[in-house]
C-alpha cells in the first residue's frame, strides 16, 4: 500500500477503473487459477489420453520424473545454454541498440539489418548453425544468441529514441558533454524499454533452447518432450512444458522486480507500485 500527500493508504493496483488492494488482486491471479486447472482437469479428462492430458496426471508425472532426478537432470543441461545465450545477447543487444538510437549515422547504416534480422525465420537457419558449429553446447548457444538478440537489441534502440528532447537540452544547457547526457540521462531514461526488451528476450531464448535441442544432439528438456511425444506419453510431454512455464513466468517476474529496483522513478511516473 501507498500513503496519499495526507498519510491516508492508497490502492496499489487499479482494474477496470476500480481500486484493488494488492491482496485482492493476488487473490484474484490465484483464483483464476484454480479456475484454470479445474477446466483443464475437466476437459482433460474426457479426452483421449493420447491427444490430451489433465493436471493431476501432469503433477505425477512431474513428481515421479524430479523423484527419478531426470527433470532436474534436464533442466539444468537446459539452463546452461540458455543462460549464456541470453547474456551474450544481452551483452551485444543492449550496447548497439543504444548506439543505433543515439547517433543517426549508424541508425541508417545498421539499423535495416537489424530489423530484417528480426523478421527473418531463424529456424530455418538451424541446419546451417549445425554445419557451423556443430550439434554440441556451441550450436545451442549460437540459437538462443541470435534469437534473443534482436528484440533486446530493438528495444534499446527504441528506449533511446524515446528519451524527451527536452532531457537532452536541460543537459546541454548545464554544459553537460555528450558522455555525461549518455550515462546520466539517456540510459537510465531507456531502462524500463531495455527491461521490456529482456522481458521478451526470456521468451525467445527458451524458444531458442527447445529449438535447438529438438534439430541438435536431442537432450534436456527439449530431448524429454520430443521422445514422450513420439511415444505418445502425452502427460510426459507436458510435464518439462509445465516446468519451462513456470520459470519464464518466475524469471519475468524476477526482472520486473530487478525494474522496480534499478529505475523507481518509472513506477511512479506510471502509477504503478
Amino acid at each position: 500500500m501507498k500513503l496519499n500527500e495526507k498519510g491516508a493508504t492508497m490502492p496499489a493496483e487499479v482494474v477496470d477503473g476500480k481500486p484493488v488492494s494488492r491482496l485482492s488482486y493476488l487473490t484474484i491471479t490465484v483464483l483464476s487459477l484454480i479456475v484454470m486447472l479445474l477446466f483443464l482437469e475437466i476437459i482433460g479428462r474426457r479426452a483421449n489420453p493420447m491427444f490430451a492430458s489433465y493436471p493431476t496426471a501432469i503433477a505425477v508425472e512431474l513428481v515421479r520424473m524430479t523423484a527419478d532426478g531426470r527433470l532436474v537432470f534436464a533442466f539444468l543441461e537446459s539452463l546452461w545454454p540458455l543462460l549464456v545465450g541470453f547474456a551474450l545477447a544481452a551483452a551485444l543487444g543492449v550496447p548497439l541498440g543504444v548506439l543505433i538510437g543515439r547517433f543517426r549515422s549508424v541508425e541508417a547504416a545498421i539499423g535495416i539489418y537489424i530489423t530484417a534480422g528480426y523478421a527473418m525465420p531463424l529456424v530455418a537457419l538451424v541446419p546451417l548453425y549445425i554445419l557451423w558449429f556443430g550439434l554440441g553446447f556451441g550450436v545451442k548457444v549460437a540459437i538462443i544468441t541470435t534469437l534473443t538478440f534482436f528484440p533486446i537489441c530493438i528495444n534499446a534502440w527504441l528506449g533511446v529514441k524515446m528519451v524527451p528532447r527536452t532531457l537532452i537540452e536541460v543537459g546541454l544547457s548545464f554544459v553537460a558533454s555528450k558522455q555525461e547526457i549518455l550515462r546520466k540521462i539517456v540510459l537510465p531514461a531507456s531502462v524500463p524499454y531495455i527491461m521490456s526488451g529482456f522481458r521478451l528476450g526470456v521468451g525467445k531464448a527458451i524458444i531458442g533452447m527447445i529449438v535447438a535441442e529438438f534439430f541438435t544432439a536431442i537432450t534436456g528438456l527439449g530431448g524429454i518432450i520430443i521422445n514422450a511425444a513420439n511415444s505418445f506419453e502425452t502427460a510426459q510431454m507436458l510435464a518439462p512444458i509445465v516446468v519451462i512455464m513456470v520459470f519464464a513466468v518466475a524469471v519475468t517476474a524476477l526482472l520486473a522486480w530487478a525494474e522496480r529496483k534499478i529505475a523507481p522513478w518509472h513506477q511512479e511516473l506510471t502509477r504503478q507500485d
